[in-house]
């Protein structure tokens, strides 16, 4: 097993609420989670603004501390893990984020950014392995003497995925990726993803609002609403025979081709 989550819960201090003598109330944002991650599944997650997914994402990466239940990564327990323990763990999980603006460095070259993580974990960093990673996932080699400013949105995504894959990790999360993309290119990095998960291996969980792209992607699917699981099974069936009033909900807010045409 991948993960196994179990019990997970999460919180913070409101701030906004914090009284002028003591401490703030806390405000749970993952209500005791639990759900396995099987190697080489592709899970979506899905929910609303505020429904803790990316919270679940980052706790999951132990980029943030749980603050109750357990998270064991490939049968190790890095619930309470300290930053020396997950270290020599942190090149086998990687994540994409949303805004490859904001998360790829504008001052260095996209070789540069490739190399980075490369170096940091004591890897081979050569401009080979950075062209490599590059082929991957079908940017020219030319691409590496680049800065971020210059691709358009759907290749910085893809230098983002070349940052995360060129560690050779087994596991990917990939948070709300394709939400800026216009829809040729969320198709194109979707597509992506799925030839990387194939030929490489890889166990991916992927972040969305948005059902549509969950179902091109994901074999199983995990709905989150305020925090709590409310359905988890093979995406085909989260599709078909939706047991939860929220799943109907966000199901009936898909686009379709034809308004006139009823969702089934």
């Amino acid at each position: 097993m991948m993960y196994r989550i179990r019990d997970l819960r999460l919180s913070f201090p409101d701030m906004s609420r914090k009284p002028l003598l003591g401490r703030a109330p806390r405000v749970e944002v993952l209500k005791g989670l639990s759900f396995d991650v099987p190697k080489g599944a592709v899970l979506g997650i899905v929910g609303g603004s505020g429904s803790g997914k990316s919270t679940l994402g980052r706790a999951m990466l132990r980029l943030i501390e749980p603050t109750g239940g357990s998270i064991e990564f490939d049968g190790q327990d890095i619930t309470h893990a300290t930053e020396d323990a997950l270290r020599p763990l942190r090149h086998r999980f990687q994540m994409i984020f949303q805004d490859p603006m904001s998360s790829l460095n504008p001052r260095r070259r996209v070789g540069g950014i490739i190399a980075g993580p490369l170096r940091l974990h004591g890897r081979d960093d050569s401009p080979a392995r950075v062209a490599e990673a590059l082929d991957m996932v079908g940017l020219p080699r030319s691409f590496a003497r680049r800065y971020p400013h210059e691709l358009s949105g759907g290749q910085r995504q893809r230098v983002g995925i070349a940052r995360a894959i060129a560690l050779r990790p087994e596991f990917i999360l990939a948070d709300e990726i394709v939400s800026g993309l216009d829809v040729s290119s969320q198709a194109q990095v979707l597509n992506l993803l799925g030839e990387l998960v194939r030929d490489l291996g890889l166990t991916l969980v992927f972040i969305s609002h948005d059902l549509s792209v969950i179902r091109r992607l994901c074999n199983r699917t995990l709905v989150l609403y305020k925090g709590e699981i409310v359905e988890h099974a093979e995406t085909a069936q989260v599709f078909d025979a939706p047991q939860a009033d929220y799943t109907r909900t966000l199901l009936a807010a898909i686009p379709l081709p034809d308004p006139d045409q009823p969702w089934r």
